[in-house]
């Protein structure tokens, strides 16, 4: 589902770190090495059809490369 971050990120919490990643060979990988760090957060998100809700984000970052697959995790909070 394509969707666009609205607002601020907040009550943002760290629930992974480094080789806790299943992912971590693939973002290394894709993006780089770094100290990866699987996060998540509750925000607002305007989906296609233009309507806006407030979800559970989840994401993966590093230093110096940023905010990387960012999804939605479902059932929306609102």
């Amino acid at each position: 589902m394509k969707f666009e971050i609205a607002g601020e990120i907040t009550q943002t919490e760290t629930i992974a770190v480094g080789h806790s990643i299943r992912v971590l060979a693939l973002l290394n990988k894709r993006y780089g090495k770094g100290r990866w760090l699987k996060k998540k957060g509750i925000a607002t998100v305007k989906l296609t059809d233009g309507s806006f809700r407030i979800a559970e984000i989840h994401w993966y970052e590093a230093h110096g490369i940023g905010k990387k697959d960012i999804k939605i995790k479902f059932p929306f909070l609102d």
